[in-house]
């Protein structure tokens, strides 16, 4: 039974590795202007690779709007494998918790709820593509391939090394705390951990409404906007989820106004993230009375301190490309960092 949880804690760590090169991929796909590359799902013009469609005139004649661009289909294309491949490793996770369901080898219910949330993903994949980048999908998408991660992380964090269904060592439940003023300290400090995660993932869902929107150039200035502290902004069109499908929505639809509506909005979430992050990993570090949870705070405000430089570079520096798909994956460590604090101060 030791073997099958190493593997499954094996297979959880290959996951989460794979979801971060499938979400950074997703940005550096988007940034390339990429995610039409291939405009008909799961192939590309109809065949398994770019290669195919390229020597077949036909296939590329289906999509007279789209012409070939091979570099940019190969892009979209490896997105989709390295995706397809993590679906595999999810399946095989649940098909394992389901054969050893007797011996609770691992939660069925929260296996099921890991493969659900990755179905759901490809098919917001899928739309992304046949629905030509609305921003909701395009948001949503980001969102559930956030969310996967998080539940992959969560899933390795949950297993220690040893065996099943053993407490982490580390961790901070109320019976390793001794009662009393230290127990209040793990509740408080799980309070903060909790809202400076509900903030970040906030935060994540207008970073990606802010990109699919080709927003984040709306404000090429820093701390200002547009050389001011409020420009004109057009709020009653910036957040309108749904526009209608017979759009093509690359390169964006929104006037300038709009956009620098939800990339102020960005900015002023981002202070909120950082003050409840920050505030959380300095009660830990200050207090010193959880138990295995001072390495997590200096990791979140290590993350949090990367991620704004990356943030604050990216604008002085016009958005080059390598910042701005760093920004989606600073943004995955982060999330990673913060859930790794919850689960140390999880009275659970």
């Amino acid at each position: 039974m030791n073997n099958i949880a190493r593997w499954v804690r094996r297979l959880a760590l290959a996951g989460v590795l794979l979801c971060f090169v499938v979400v950074v991929l997703g940005a550096y796909v988007r940034l390339n202007a990429a995610g039409l590359g291939c405009p008909d799902w799961p192939g590309c013009y109809g065949h398994v690779t770019p290669l195919g469609a390229e020597n077949n005139a036909a296939a590329q004649a289906a999509f007279p709007n789209r012409p070939l661009d091979t570099g940019k289909a190969w892009k979209e294309m490896v997105h989709r494998y390295a995706a397809g491949t993590l679906v595999l490793i999810v399946v095989l996770i649940t098909a394992i918790a389901i054969s050893y369901r007797q011996r609770r080898l691992l939660s069925v219910p929260y296996a099921s709820a890991l493969l659900a949330t990755i179905v759901v993903q490809a098919v917001l994949g899928m739309l992304t593509v046949t629905w030509q980048l609305k921003p909701l999908i395009v948001t949503l998408h980001l969102i559930f391939g956030m969310t996967t991660l998080a539940l992959l992380w969560w899933l390795w964090l949950s297993m220690p090394s040893t065996s099943w269904g053993s407490r982490p060592t580390q961790s901070a439940s109320y019976n390793n705390l001794g009662g009393g003023s230290s127990a209040a300290n793990a509740r408080v400090a799980y309070d903060l951990a909790l809202l400076g995660l509900v903030a970040l993932s906030i935060q994540i869902a207008l970073g990606g409404w802010t990109s699919s929107n080709y927003a984040a150039v709306a404000c090429p200035d820093f701390p200002t906007c547009q050389n001011s502290w409020w420009p004109h902004t057009d709020y009653r069109n910036a957040f309108v989820l749904w526009r209608g499908l017979a759009i093509n929505y690359e390169g964006g639809v929104l006037d300038n106004p709009a956009r620098v509506a939800i990339h102020l909005t960005h900015r002023l979430g981002a202070v909120v993230a950082t003050l409840a992050l920050g505030f959380a990993a300095a009660f830990i570090l200050l207090r010193k009375k959880v138990p295995g949870a001072l390495p997590a705070a200096y990791a979140v405000l290590g993350a949090l301190a990367l991620q704004l430089t990356i943030g604050i570079s990216m604008v002085l520096k016009t958005f080059p490309l390598r910042l701005t798909t760093a920004h989606t994956a600073g943004a995955a460590l982060l999330l990673l960092a913060t859930l790794t604090l919850v689960r140390r101060v999880s009275t659970r």
